[in-house]
């Protein structure tokens, strides 16, 4: 007799998920500009800055800031 298989995961609430995210980047694109701005504004033209600005927060937001707010808030997310 083959055993029962785990229940399917729960989709995330796509509204919580997008507040979620928002909780993780406005701080820290907010941190990033603060640091950066002031140095890369002056050398580089603005497109330039952006592309140095999200090269670094997408990972970072990806594979740091993401699992500990899932860790934090994924109960909720998932009501």
């Amino acid at each position: 007799m083959p055993e029962p298989s785990p229940p399917a995961p729960t989709q995330p609430n796509r509204l919580k998920l997008v507040f979620v995210t928002w909780l993780g980047i406005w701080p820290l694109i907010t941190a990033v500009l603060s640091v950066l701005l002031p140095v890369l504004l002056p050398r580089f033209p603005l497109p330039v800055v952006t592309l140095i600005v999200t090269v670094l927060v997408v990972p970072t937001m990806h594979f740091v800031v993401m699992p500990v707010l899932m860790r934090w808030f994924g109960p909720w997310v998932h009501r």
